[in-house]
This record gives structure tokens, sequence and C-alpha cells, in this order.
């Protein structure tokens, strides 16, 4: 009987180790769907509205750990095609040589819509010019106009100083692609290196203007997302070539929603993540009730919830 129970013993000891060995990931990776340390890299342009939701997702569930690499859109794609992370935050959804490249390597990525977003137009608030047509951005963009007189006749400001984010921004890709129809920017147009040095140099320079994601702008303490910034102007902007008060608008949710305002953006969460772990669970969280919340609070507008229609009087 001694005999017997000994080998009883080894065999369940065994037993136990080999469960433990097939439950232990081969990634050696330990995160589950709400607990864990996992790294993301998300666009600079959504920064804040990025920060907010780690926040409220980490409070809900405290064992979970999430690093955030703020970076450039092409380094957060970068960064996802190289495996080093497995979730990215971007404006734009995977190209298909990118599909292919995760395709090719049994990597089936998805991509998940979790907003729109208004990319801001902003000036110093001594310019009294507040209303811009899309052509006259481009047409600045482009190097035609460079002047304040180009745009406003009797405009007494002197040369116009466009000023970005970062080079490799989301911003400047949709200003080529979008606005200039794939002409290269002028060598007038410079960038910096994040939207808030934008914000910044424009609160301090008359004759900027500056380009930024409208949750770098947006009044967290006012519950209907009508306030920006104080220390710049929004400028209303316009599809007609001659802007005015009736035809040109903020980026406010509703006229991202209706259409009626130009520079509107998706934002998608990627994520390529074969197990069903920690950024499974956060992305699962951005589009939930919560997630959606946090994202119509910053000013932009939630792709699952309902828009809430506020009767507006622009400047």
């Amino acid at each position: 009987m001694k005999r017997g129970r000994q080998f009883g013993l080894l065999f369940l000891v065994l037993a136990v180790s080999f469960a433990a060995c097939r439950q232990a990931p081969k990634d050696g990776r330990t995160d589950t769907y709400t607990s864990g340390t996992v790294a993301i890299a998300a666009d600079e342009s959504f920064q804040p509205i990025v920060e907010e939701e780690i926040f409220v997702f980490e409070s809900l569930y405290p064992l979970a750990d999430l690093v955030p690499h703020y970076v450039t859109e092409v380094e957060a794609v970068n960064l996802l095609l190289k495996d080093s992370l497995r979730l990215a935050i971007t404006s734009r959804r995977l190209t298909p040589e990118e599909l292919y490249s995760f395709n090719s390597r049994k990597f089936f990525p998805q991509q998940i819509k979790i907003a729109t977003d208004g990319l801001a137009l902003i000036s110093n608030l001594s310019n009294p010019d507040t209303l811009i047509s899309v052509s006259a951005i481009r047409d600045i963009l482009t190097g035609t106009k460079t002047r304040w007189k180009d745009i406003y006749p009797n405009s007494r400001l002197g040369d116009i100083q466009l000023v970005f984010d970062n080079k490799n921004s989301s911003t400047v890709r949709f200003a080529i692609d979008s606005i200039c129809h794939g002409k290269e920017l002028a060598g007038n147009v410079s960038a910096l290196k994040t939207n808030k040095e934008v914000i910044n140099f424009v609160a301090k320079t008359p004759g900027a203007i500056g380009i930024v994601g409208v949750n770098w702008l947006s009044d967290r303490n006012d519950s209907t997302g009508l306030s920006f910034n104080k220390e710049v102007h929004v400028m209303s902007v316009s599809h007609s070539t001659q802007p005015t008060v009736l035809n040109s608008f903020k980026p406010y949710q509703y006229y991202l929603y209706n259409g009626d305002y130009p520079l509107a953006r998706d934002l998608y969460v990627l994520v390529n993540d074969p197990r069903n772990g920690l950024c499974w669970g956060f992305s699962g969280f951005l589009t939930s009730y919560r997630g959606q919340l946090i994202i119509q609070k910053s000013g932009l507008l939630p792709a699952t919830q309902a828009v809430r229609v506020v009767n507006v009087k622009d400047e």
C-alpha cells in the first residue's frame, strides 16, 4: 500500500506539472483581458484622450497596466509591424501592403473605428479673420498664397506662418492627401514636435496658423463640448471658396456628424494580438458605452454613441 501511495503521489505531481506547462503561453506573456502589463502605441495627436481612456480603464481594472508610447503615426504603425507591441491607435487603416506583411506571417489584425476627429485650424487671438475656405488652406499649404493679404485684402498682418506638430504626423499626411490632393507642402510650412508646441507658438505669434487635433483644444469642464482653448482662436472652415458666417463651421461634434466640417478624419484602434489578452480588453473598452462617453466629452465624434444636437452660435 505504501508503494502504491508513492506512485499515486508521483503521478499527481507529474499531472499538475504537465497541466502547468500546457497552460503557460509560449510567448511568455501572462496578461489577461483585464490584467497584466502591455505596451501600446498612439499617435501623439490623440494623447489627451488616450491618457483619459487609460486612466479610467486602469481605475476599473486595478491589475491592468497599459504602458503608452506617444509617437508619430508612422512610428506607431512600424512598431506594430515589427511585433514590438500589439495595439496602436492611429487615424488611418492599414494599407494593403501592410496587411500583406501581417498575413504572410499568419497574423490577421483587426481595425476598429472608435471615433471621428476634426482637425482644427487655430490662429492668434489678435487676428480678426476667423473664417477660411479649404481652397485657401490648400493655397497656403502649397505656397500659392504666403501673405495674409492674399486671403484677406484688408489684413494688416504680414507673412503667414503655418505650423504642424511633426513632419511624420498623421496631420501632415492628412494635409497632403486630403487637402492638397497629393501635392507637396511648401517650404514655408514648418513642423515643430508636438501639438502643445503648436498651440503655444500660435498663441505667441500674430501671423501664425496651426493645425492640431481638436481633442487638444476641448474644454473638459464644458459638458456641451462647445468650448475650446481660450489661448487661441479656433477658425471656422468652409467648403465654399467664399466663406461666410452661414457656410463656415467649427469642429463641433454635430458638424463632424453631418459632414459640414470639412477637415474630418476617422480614428482607429489597430489590434494584432492572437491571444485574448489585455490589448483586446482595452480595445473592447474603447468601443464600450463608457469608453465612447470619454470620446464624446473630449470633443471627438464617438463611433457608436448618439450625438446630442445643441444650437450653436459661432463667433
